[in-house]
């Protein structure tokens, strides 16, 4: 019988095994989802409750932001979707319904 399981991203042991929708290492212990393929480099940026964000995400504000240099506010519940994560401070790169390309903190959106 042949093994059909990638191996371990952490230790790279051909031995693991699948329980429910993951895959378990015998040697490190490590789980995972095989749906789900990060490499090492991968930014992994989160929203406000916790949910991975990637790029193509549909996301929505959740307060009201003042848009700096300008008079103009995003309110509660404006839609937008990711182009880019960004290591920094604003780590989304986003088109905004109604405002355009700008970029957001994670802390105040939620994936819709």
């Amino acid at each position: 019988m042949t093994d059909s399981h990638p191996p371990c991203p952490k230790c790279q042991s051909p031995y693991a095994y699948e329980d429910r929708a993951l895959l378990n290492c015998p040697e490190c212990g490590h789980e995972w989802d095989p749906k789900i393929v990060e490499q090492e480099d991968h930014l992994i940026i989160n929203d406000s409750n916790g949910n991975q964000l990637a790029e193509g995400d549909k996301i929505t504000l959740i307060k009201d932001l003042k848009v700096k240099g300008t008079s103009t506010t995003l309110k509660v519940g404006t839609k937008a979707t990711i182009k880019r994560l960004v290591d920094g401070d604003h780590d989304l790169d986003c088109k905004v319904d109604g405002a355009g390309v700008m970029m957001l903190k994670s802390a105040f959106v939620k994936k819709a």
